[in-house]
Formats: structure tokens, sequence, C-alpha cells
């Protein structure tokens, strides 16, 4: 017999005198058992509830924190910082006991500063070009890509290629004497400002590598040349840098999202937003750990200008050969 048919014997009414009352007490049973079942429905919808109220309060959180996960602007792009720059100080880390020290070089204050009287938007709008006519040759297949014209390192597809021996003589249409001069003398400004805000000898301070164009957009990363928000500190990563600067040539919240420069502390992230012709300089030590937002849409460019203190990892300024 099959267990289906044992259940209908089991509640057929039994004859006899306490048939009514047996029938009564069988339907109350399944009454209560129906209810018991419902009780339990209930009980574990309610339970369902409160799972997806907790995993939406879990991805509320989350996308919360990601939207403060800045707790100051440092700059925003609106604003004009000129014709002094802002300056933040902060504590020289360690890591400057670790290398040989060069008086009125290696930093004694450190911090981070950022002013818009160095460069103006112009001058950026000019290197723009200059970076947009460089990178036009190549690019990265990723969302990252470098023009580095002192060694004429260029991103191509997933690898590097030599600017001025790949293409040879006519790089002489692509740049010009006079974008080279532009180049030298805002990175001669740039070294001027850092010295001045640090207090420190810029007959000693040198360019080192790497200096470069980039220009970011929000394609897929293909290979760990492309992955620039990863957090570093450019003293651990590069060793020779004692000061970096960024110099800005697009406009955070015109022409891309994301991609804001962010100072990562033990009590908040502080960011500095993105304007063509800002400088945002800082000493390269661990006190100013960092990254880069992920761009989101469109493409920012800018330049990364970078200081010794150490004359053996000086490079020069770039020429056309």
């Amino acid at each position: 017999m099959s267990r289906g048919s044992m259940a209908l014997v089991r509640q057929r009414p039994p004859k006899g005198g306490n048939a009514s009352e047996i029938e009564r007490k069988i339907k109350r049973g399944n009454a209560l058992r129906q209810g018991s079942s419902w009780r339990g429905s209930r009980g574990l919808v309610a339970l369902l509830l409160v799972v997806v109220c907790v995993s939406g309060a879990a991805t509320w959180l989350y996308l919360s924190s990601l939207d403060s996960d800045i707790t100051e602007v440092l700059a925003s792009q609106r604003e004009l910082v000129s014709p002094e720059p802002r300056v933040f100080t902060v504590q020289c880390s360690e890591d400057y006991e670790n290398h040989k020290r060069y008086p009125g070089c290696t930093p004694q204050k450190c911090g981070r500063a950022v002013a818009d009287g160095v460069v103006t938007r112009e001058e950026a709008q000019v290197l723009r070009r200059l970076a947009e006519r460089g990178l036009a040759l190549a690019g990265s297949e990723g969302g990252a890509s470098i023009l580095d014209l002192h060694s004429g390192a260029l991103s191509m597809g997933k690898q590097f290629v030599n600017i001025y021996r790949y293409f040879g003589d006519q790089i002489g249409d692509v740049f010009t004497p006079e974008d080279f001069q532009l180049y030298r003398d805002v990175r001669g400004r740039i070294q001027a400002i850092i010295a001045k805000t640090f207090g420190l000898d810029p007959t000693l301070m040198y360019l080192t590598k790497p200096t470069f164009f980039s220009r970011i957009n929000s394609t897929a990363a293909k290979t760990q040349h492309d992955e620039y928000w990863h957090p570093h500190i450019d003293k651990v990563t590069y060793g020779s840098f004692d000061y970096t600067s960024l110099l800005y040539l697009s406009d955070y919240d015109s022409d891309f999202t994301g991609g804001r420069f962010v100072f990562m502390d033990q009590n908040g992230n502080r960011t500095v937003e993105p304007r063509a012709g800002r400088v945002s300089f800082f000493s390269s030590g661990s006190e100013n750990l960092h990254r880069v937002e992920k761009v989101t849409w469109g493409t920012r460019y800018a330049i990364t200008v970078s200081f010794t203190c150490d004359p053996a990892h000086a490079i020069a300024d770039p020429t056309l050969p």
C-alpha cells in the first residue's frame, strides 16, 4: 500500500457511536497541523526577510563606505588655490633614515601641498596636446598609458617602445623644440615651488626617473602596468624619490570622473581633485601613502615629475634627437 493510501485510510471517518466526535477531533487535528505549517512557513518567510534586510543593509553600508571613502577634500576642482600654495604638514616617516642623507635636500619638514599659481591653464592645454600627439603614436591595451620624454618609453600594447629609436627622424613631426622648452620651464617652476615650500636648496634637488606623462581611462586593465589604483609609497617603490609632484592637464568631473588623488591617512582619506594647471606635490615617504581612484568615465591626463636628493639618480631634461 502506498504512503498516500495509508494517509487516506487514517483520515477516513470510523463507524460507530463515537464517529461524530472522532471526526471532529480529526478535523481539529488537521486544522492545527495546517496552522502549525503556516506558522512554520511564516517563520521561514520572516527569516528570509531578515536575511534580505541584513544583506540589503550590508550592501548599502558597503556602497555608502565607497561614497564616504573621502573624509576631506584638500582642494576641489572648482576652487583656485593661488597665488600661494595650500600646505598640509605631516610628520616625517623613518623611511629617509634607511638612505643616505643629503643636507639641504633630505626631508626635514614633510607634508603635501596644492598650488594653482605655478602653471597656467593655457600652458597645461599645450602640454596636454603634446601628450595627446605622443600617445596617439601607440598606447596601452589597458586603461593606463605613459609617455616618458626622458627615456623615450611609450606604451605600445602590452609592452613599451623607445619612441626616439622606433620612429626615428619622424619624431620631429610630432614634437617641436618649443614643446620641449615649455616642458623644461614648467619642470623648473615645479622644482622651485617644492624647494620654497619645504625649505630646500633647489640646486641640491635633481630630477629623477620615472618622470612621465600619463593617460588614464576606464578601459579594463590588461597588464600589471595598467593597475594604477593600488596604494603605494613612492620612496618604497622607487627608492630614489624624495619629492613627488603631479601636474594635472585635465579637469575632474568635467573631462573625467573618478581619478582623484587620495592620501590614505590613519584617521581618514584626503583627496586632491585634479584641475588643469594644478600642481600637487608631497614628500615621498610613507607619511604620504596614496593611490589614484579608478577612472570611471572620460580621460585623465597628468605629468608625474619626481625629484631626488641623490645626484647618482639624476636625469637630464629631455631634448629632441
